[in-house]
């Protein structure tokens, strides 16, 4: 297995999210675990996903890109 952790940047449309951080990566109990860092508290929000739940989140994420109009 691939030992690989994804950074993504907050839009640079929003005032509030640009400094913010999201990681994703396969944690050691075989579940997704997602960070986020807003780089305001001394430690990142984090949860962890089973499959199931994550399978589900991207679904709904999925969903909510097919709703982006694009300008």
């Amino acid at each position: 297995m691939a030992n690989v952790k994804l950074t993504f940047y907050g839009s640079e449309k929003s005032e509030f999210t640009k400094d913010t951080e999201l990681e994703c990566f396969l944690n050691t109990k075989n579940e997704i675990t997602i960070s986020i860092d807003d780089g305001h508290d001394e430690y990142p929000n984090i949860i962890s996903l089973d499959k199931s739940t994550a399978i589900k989140l991207a679904k709904t994420i999925r969903t909510n890109i097919n709703l982006i109009k694009e300008n």
